[in-house]
């Protein structure tokens, strides 16, 4: 069905039409990224908390599925810090913990300077179904 994980993540329509982009993506770890334009900035010009979340989102999906089960968000929770310097935003997942049918993960945004932006931790549902790439079940 995919090519591979990447593929996969590309049919995350909402993902794509905001402009976030996968830079990595390994078993449990995943870094996405994504531009800051005028249409991510809230009404006092300032990046839009939806847009830190989406982002830390993504980056959560794709190392919770970077495995090869099917995981989906049960819960997830940001704090935010500080405004972002800058115009790139990176979001940085690592998986916490892994068990038969949860996981937890830690995902930390940064602006330009690579300060810390905001926190995200999720847990995930690992389902049975298992993702297909190319042949493979």
């Amino acid at each position: 069905m995919y090519k591979d994980m990447a593929g996969f993540l590309e049919n995350d329509r909402f993902a794509a039409y905001v402009g976030i982009k996968l830079l990595k993506v390994e078993p449990g770890y995943a870094v996405a990224q994504i531009e800051i334009n005028d249409h991510h900035l809230n009404g006092v010009n300032i990046v839009q908390g939806g847009v830190l979340f989406t982002l830390a989102d993504f980056a959560f999906a794709a190392a919770s599925n970077s495995k090869g089960s099917v995981t989906l968000g049960v819960n997830a929770n940001i704090s935010f810090f500080k405004s972002p310097k800058g115009k790139l935003l990176t979001a940085e997942a690592r998986e916490i913990s892994s068990y038969k049918k949860l996981c937890g993960y830690s995902v930390d945004i940064f602006d330009e300077d690579r300060d810390l932006i905001a926190r995200f931790s999720g847990t995930g549902y690992i389902k049975r179904e298992k993702l297909e790439f190319d042949g493979e079940k």
